[in-house]
């Protein structure tokens, strides 16, 4: 396991991982992941601002919650501490979304899902 996969996996509560590090089940969640730790590298948030938002949205959901809900609720926390931050906003994020669902709807299975301008 790597220095950082290490350092997260003491740092943040429940996060799935093996020998290896952090374990994902979709591709959406490693992306997630990897978005936080460059966003974070950058600067747009400390650990600990970060691991206030996790911890935050795992409590919400509660302690028996599945496990496999692991990564939405890490979406959920840095979906609200860009919007504090006034990073992105939600408006401007819901738009993406909207975006991405009707390219994901218009693609072809098996076909990468690209967004107009």
């Amino acid at each position: 396991m790597s220095e950082l996969s290490k350092d997260l996996a003491q740092q943040l509560p429940k996060i799935p991982v093996d020998d290896d590090g952090p374990v994902f089940a979709e591709p959406w969640q490693a992306q997630a992941f990897a978005m936080t730790v460059k966003l974070h590298e950058k600067g747009a948030f400390t650990w600990p601002e970060w691991a206030e938002f996790l911890s935050g949205e795992l409590k919400a959901a509660g302690e028996h919650d599945s496990v496999d809900n692991y990564y939405l609720h890490w979406l959920s926390a840095l979906e609200k501490l860009l919007d504090q931050k006034k990073i992105v906003q939600t408006d401007e994020r819901e738009a993406c979304k909207t975006a991405w669902d009707k390219a994901a709807r218009a693609t072809p299975h098996g076909t990468p899902i690209v967004l107009g301008a």
